[in-house]
């Protein structure tokens, strides 16, 4: 039976997707997210958030937020959960960074981020006179473990988990599964032997797997 390490705790329906392949799984979390504190006013026009761990950190501080932009469609569907109002949502930072120079340009920007993050939106916005205020609302902490053996396949999901799986353990060639065109670029750094998922959620990366793997 082929063996496939998730480096993230994966939910029941996603592991079945891999269990009924025929595939046994191996998981844990490469990194594990501190949320931080921060001020911010309690009502605010304008928010951009690019993870759904931003999403998470504002849980609680009982902000109005009347328009919301954001990356991808499982933290769009977080911020409808708790009835934010989603005014755009694109596949990618530089995708809606385009899209708010081009059609938002005056208005008045806060920028929910982690610690770690791309430097699209924030460029663009200072390139593009935007004003806006970031607000770093987590930090993401490696989680290194030690593995001795090789995988049929390594499943990653951001470029830190690639960088806790490769700062005590080798890809040497090894088969990777990555969520998108950053993990991507991050694994291959370690290993030619990369797939991308057909889009950046966690069942695409199973299914991917699956795929190869078959």
């Amino acid at each position: 039976m082929k063996t496939v390490l998730s480096t993230k705790i994966l939910n029941l329906n996603q592991k079945e997707l891999l269990l009924n392949a025929g595939l046994h799984l191996v998981e844990y979390n490469a990194i594990q997210i501190e949320f931080l504190k921060f001020d911010v006013p309690k009502k605010i026009e304008n928010a951009v958030f690019t993870s759904q761990n931003s999403v998470h950190a504002i849980t609680g501080k009982d902000l109005q937020i009347e328009n919301v932009f954001c990356v991808g469609q499982k933290t769009k569907r977080l911020l409808e959960t708790f009835g934010e109002k989603i005014i755009k949502t694109s596949k990618n930072a530089a995708e809606l960074a385009n899209f708010i120079q081009k059609y938002h340009k005056n208005d008045v920007f806060y920028y929910f981020s982690g610690a770690i993050r791309r430097n699209e939106i924030a460029d663009s916005f200072t390139k593009n006179s935007i004003t806006f205020s970031e607000i770093t609302t987590y930090k993401t902490i490696l989680n290194p473990k030690k593995f001795d053996q090789n995988w049929d396949a390594i499943l990653f999901y951001s470029p830190s988990g690639v960088e806790s799986y490769t700062q005590i353990n080798s890809l040497d060639s090894q088969l990777a599964i990555c969520i998108g065109e950053t993990t991507a670029s991050e694994t291959l750094k370690h290993t030619p032997r990369v797939h991308r998922a057909n889009s950046p959620t966690v069942e695409s990366v199973i299914a991917k797997a699956v795929n190869v793997l078959r």
